[in-house]
């Protein structure tokens, strides 16, 4: 089932072209993994399907971008981001408890109910492998978790709310190998029930975790295929080069 449908979509940014006709499809329940060099347009790509773009007033968007058939642009702006939820690449905990930072969005949203909330804060805290880490401590500061630590509380506010999409931007590039590895077996389950989507410098990241992968160079999709297929047997030259660390 396909969960965004993106048709000839450019963005501009002033006079610069970011995107240039973008086609491609993102399947529900799927991990696309979005690859390519600095300055190719992945994170603009990721922040269109939320329209995070819209905060630069020199933004301009041509083409078709849907959501369970629906135009995006014309979801009301706080339910799209409701349902397509975002983790950045640094972790940005409230100054607040663990308990409070996981429950903004969900009180945003008119749930003060102190036993609903609880069990929805436990729930996205295990869906996050972070709750068996802060059970009994709940009540302290998010910052002090550690920075793996941190990006899984991110993680869990954004699950709190029940998004159907999940878009990462580079959610592991400050952290060391272990706080990766459970971001990554975060993701494996998560999918599941959510669609997810990647945008990692890691290319043997998005070879672990990504069922497909698109490759972005200078605003353009050169292909997206199976991952397998991709890191084996890419179909344009330039995705070999650059999978092989020839360039970027």
């Amino acid at each position: 089932m396909v969960k965004f449908n993106i048709r000839n979509l450019t963005i501009w940014f002033g006079s610069i072209s970011a995107l240039k006709n973008i086609s491609l499809e993102i399947q529900a329940n799927e991990i696309l993994s979005v690859i390519g060099p600095a300055n190719s347009g992945k994170t603009t790509f990721l922040r269109m399907l939320n329209r995070l773009n819209e905060l630069n007033i020199n933004f301009k968007m041509q083409g078709e971008a849907e959501l369970d058939n629906r135009d995006i642009r014309e979801i009301d702006l706080a339910v799209l981001r409701r349902r397509v939820g975002m983790v950045f690449a640094l972790p940005t905990p409230l100054p607040s408890s663990i308990f409070d930072n996981v429950a903004y969005g969900v009180r945003m949203h008119g749930i003060n109910n102190k036993r609903k909330l609880e069990a929805i804060i436990e729930e996205a805290l295990k869906k996050a492998y972070l709750w068996n880490e802060v059970k009994d401590r709940l009540g302290e500061s998010a910052f002090k978790l550690s920075g793996g630590q941190q990006q899984r509380l991110c993680i869990a506010r954004t699950l709190a709310v029940e998004p159907e999409v999940i878009l990462f931007d580079e959610p592991c590039s400050g952290l060391d190998p272990i706080s990766t590895a459970k971001i990554e077996e975060a993701m494996f389950r998560l999918k599941q029930n959510y669609t997810i989507v990647l945008v990692t410098n890691n290319v043997k990241q998005a070879a672990r975790v990504g069922d497909r992968t698109a490759f972005f160079l200078t605003g353009e999709l050169v292909e997206i295929d199976k991952t397998d297929k991709m890191f084996t047997a890419p179909g344009d030259l330039r995705t070999d080069d650059y999978i092989r660390g020839k360039f970027g």
